[in-house]
């Protein structure tokens, strides 16, 4: 059963989000500020729950003082619209962020998704490591600065052509359908329309790193999906 740990200081929105995902099995541990969430953490927090405006110690304060001791993902809930808030929030170290009001439906998808996108790329690929690196043949991932380097030139990438790269690459020799890629990479249900989403990135990203003098990099898998060789 997976431990959640939800801060926030109205005791309705800790009562409701407790109720909820007790319904969907999880194990919830509410806590009313940002210093009680830090105090709580331990090895068995599968997720974080953290309300950005808190009294003692808000949730961007809390979620700096977690990611030094733990990769464990991290949801801000957050009454504020503005993008740079989100921004600053996800800057903090969190991994999604959800607008209030919510609707419980949409609270299980997040979580779900965040879960489910930790457990394929793995604590890994979460953790602050300076010497943290990938070799795909000639490829040099270096996960802490998100560059690719190639004989010491940069290959530059957006977020999601880096994600995508990083999450076959953490997992040599699987396939990884292009709904799973999805639900990895852009944190999301998967749905028809988001087939096409994904080719057209790995498209992209397939003509960034493409090297005349080597094999493909990302092999195509007819029927199943696409994976990087051993």
């Amino acid at each position: 059963m997976e431990k959640i740990i939800v801060a926030d200081d109205e005791l309705e929105i800790r009562e409701l989000i407790k109720v909820c995902l007790e319904n969907e099995g999880y194990e919830v541990v509410t806590v009313k500020n940002g210093k009680e969430a830090v105090e709580a953490v331990d090895s068995s927090v599968g997720l974080i729950i953290l309300d950005v405006m808190m009294p003692i110690m808000n949730g961007i304060m809390a979620c700096n003082e977690i990611r030094k001791k733990s990769s464990v993902p991290i949801i801000f809930l957050t009454a504020k619209t503005q993008d740079s808030d989100m921004i600053f929030g996800l800057s903090a170290g969190a991994d999604d962020y959800i607008k209030k009001p919510f609707t419980p439906p949409i609270l299980i998808a997040k979580i779900k998704a965040v879960l489910r996108r930790y457990r394929i790329l793995g604590a890994d690929a979460y953790e602050d490591k300076s010497d943290k690196k990938i070799y795909v043949k000639d490829l040099v991932i270096d996960i802490e600065s998100h560059n690719v380097i190639r004989e010491n030139k940069e290959i530059h990438l957006t977020k999601t052509e880096f994600d995508i790269l990083l999450l076959l690459a953490n997992h040599k020799g699987q396939v990884f359908s292009i709904e799973r890629i999805y639900e990895s990479v852009w944190n999301e249900a998967y749905i028809d329309v988001s087939a096409n989403t994904v080719m057209v990135h790995i498209k992209k990203l397939r003509n960034k790193i493409k090297n005349t003098e080597q094999n493909e990099y990302i092999k195509t898998v007819w029927g199943v999906g696409y994976k990087i060789e051993k």
